[in-house]
C-alpha cells in the first residue's frame, strides 16, 4: 500500500461490490440471475442482505424469515444461509484485484475498497471502467466505482454510479458538468451522505441544513461547534480539502472473540463442555491465525431473557500464567470454567469466548520448556497447517475434529457449499 490520498495520488476512487453477498451466491449458482435472493442471519433468523429483485417485492433488511418464508414460494424468492467462508473468501479476491490498479489501497470493509488513482477526469473514468471489468472476469461479481478528490465525494460519486444505469457503473465527478453535480446534491437528503446519521440529520433540518447541497455551503466553523469535528471535516471534503486520511495498518487488536447462537438450547453441563471445547479451539485457530497468544480468556453463556423463570448467564474470566495460543491449554480452560459455572437444566441459546491481553508470538519464552501445565508448543501450528491444506473439518481435538457438527450447532437449512474454501465443496464442471 505505497502512498497515500495526501502523498500526491490525486484522486480516489470507492470500489463496492453491488449486493455482495447475493453476488457471491450467483457467482456459483447462476440460476439466481434475475430472481428475487435473499441471505439470511445466524440461524437463518431474519433477512440481511436482499437482491434488487428482491427489494422490489418490499422485503426488508432485518425481517423475520419464519414472516417472508410465508410468501417465498408464490413469490419464487430463493433463500440462502450465510456462508461467511465463502464471502470472506471472495472478499480477498476482489480486493487483490482492486489494489492492482492503485498507488494504495484501504480495505474498508468486507465489500468496499478505496484506491488512489493519477490522471485527469477521462482517464480515471477509463480506470473505474477498468477495474469493474477486471473484477467481473477474475471474480464474477459486479462492482460499481465511484471517483472523486476526497473520501466523502468518492462515496457520494459510488452513489451516483448505482443509480444512474446509464453510467454503466462507474461516476468520475470531475468529468461530469459541474451544474449536474450540484443539482443532485440539491436533491439527495443529508442523511444520504457517509457519516451522516439519521439524528444527525434531524437536527441539521432545524438549522434549515436538508440537502447536501445546504450541507457543503454551511460555514465550517459553525458546524463544529454546533456538531462536531467529524461533520466538520465532513463540510469540508464536500469542498474538495481532503481531511480523512488514509488509514494506516490498524493497531494490534485489542481482543478476539468466538461468539454462536445455538439452533437448539444445550441443556446438560456436558453439553455446554462440549460446546466450550469447539469454541475454544476455533477461538485457538484464529489466534494462531493472526500470530497471536493471549494472556487471558473470558468464557460466557447465556440462557433467553424472555424465558419463563430464572435465567443464567455465566461469564468467567481466567487469567494465565503465561500467554498462550495452545489449544490445549485453552480448551481445558474453557471446559473448566463453564463446568463451575453452568446451570444443570438451564436452556442455553449462546456462549463464546474472548481472548484478550493480546501479544505477537515472538518465539517460545525461556521458561516455556520447565511448563508443566501440559502445553503441547507447536500443536496450533499443527492443526493450522492441515486446515490450510485439507478444510477445516480435516482435523481437530476432542469434539471439535468430528466430521458431523454437534446437534446445537448454528442452524444453516438452506446453505450453499463453500465452494472455495474446502475440497469437498469445489464446484464440480461436466461436459
Amino acid at each position: 500500500m505505497a502512498g497515500s490520498p495526501q502523498g500526491g495520488a490525486g484522486h480516489i476512487a470507492l470500489v463496492d461490490v453491488n449486493n455482495f453477498y447475493v453476488s457471491c451466491e450467483r457467482v456459483f449458482d447462476p440460476r439466481l440471475e434475475g430472481r428475487p435472493v435473499v441471505v439470511l442471519s445466524n440461524n437463518d433468523g431474519c433477512v440481511v442482505a436482499r437482491s434488487a429483485e428482491a427489494k422490489a417485492l418490499g422485503v426488508k433488511t432485518g425481517a423475520p424469515w419464519f414472516q417472508v418464508q410465508a410468501q417465498a414460494k408464490a413469490w419464487g424468492l430463493v433463500a440462502r444461509s450465510s456462508n461467511y467462508e465463502l464471502y470472506g473468501d471472495m472478499s480477498a479476491r476482489v480486493m487483490e484485484v482492486v489494489g492492482r490498479f492503485g498507488a494504495w489501497q484501504e480495505v474498508y470493509s468486507i465489500d468496499e475498497s478505496f484506491v488512489g488513482l493519477m490522471g485527469d477526469a477521462g482517464a480515471l473514468a477509463e480506470s473505474g471502467r477498468q477495474i469493474r471489468a477486471a473484477v467481473d472476469r477474475h471474480v464474477g461479481v459486479p462492482v460499481c466505482v465511484g471517483v472523486a478528490g476526497t473520501k466523502t465525494l468518492a462515496k457520494f460519486a459510488n452513489r451516483i454510479a448505482k443509480q444512474n444505469p446509464a453510467l454503466g457503473g462507474v461516476c468520475a465527478l470531475d468529468a461530469m458538468p459541474a451544474g449536474h453535480v450540484d443539482a443532485v446534491q440539491s436533491r439527495v437528503p443529508a442523511s444520504g451522505l457517509w457519516g451522516v446519521g439519521g439524528r444527525t440529520a434531524e437536527r441539521l433540518k432545524l438549522l434549515g441544513i436538508e440537502s447536501i447541497a445546504d450541507l457543503k455551503a454551511a460555514d465550517p466553523a459553525m458546524i463544529r461547534k454546533k456538531f462536531s469535528v467529524v461533520l466538520q471535516r465532513t463540510v469540508l471534503e464536500l469542498n474538495g480539502t481532503e481531511c480523512i486520511p488514509h488509514a494506516e495498518e490498524r493497531v494490534d487488536k485489542q481482543q478476539i472473540m468466538f461468539s454462536r447462537s445455538f439452533s437448539t438450547p444445550v441443556t446438560t453441563v456436558e453439553g455446554m463442555e462440549s460446546v466450550m471445547a469447539v469454541y475454544a479451539q476455533r477461538g485457538a485457530s484464529r489466534l494462531n491465525q493472526e500470530g497471536l497468544r493471549a494472556s487471558a480468556m473470558t468464557v460466557t453463556a447465556g440462557t433467553s431473557r424472555f424465558a419463563a423463570g430464572e435465567g443464567s448467564f455465566p461469564a468467567v474470566t481466567l487469567r494465565f500464567a503465561a500467554p498462550t495460543q495452545d489449544p490445549i491449554v485453552l480448551i481445558r480452560a474453557a471446559v473448566a470454567a463453564i463446568r463451575q459455572s453452568a446451570v444443570p437444566g438451564a436452556s442455553y441459546l449462546r456462549a463464546g469466548v474472548m481472548f484478550s491481553g493480546l501479544e505477537p508470538v515472538a518465539g517460545q519464552d525461556v521458561l516455556e520448556v520447565f511448563d508443566t501445565a501440559g502445553s503441547q508448543p507447536g500443536v496450533g501450528d499443527v492443526l493450522g497447517e492441515v486446515r490450510g491444506k485439507f478444510g477445516s473439518l480435516a482435523i481437530g481435538l476432542g469434539i471439535g475434529g468430528l466430521a458431523e457438527p454437534p446437534s446445537w450447532s448454528m442452524k444453516r437449512e438452506h446453505s450453499s457449499p463453500r465452494y472455495t474454501t474446502e475440497w469437498a465443496e469445489l464446484p464440480v464442471v461436466r461436459a
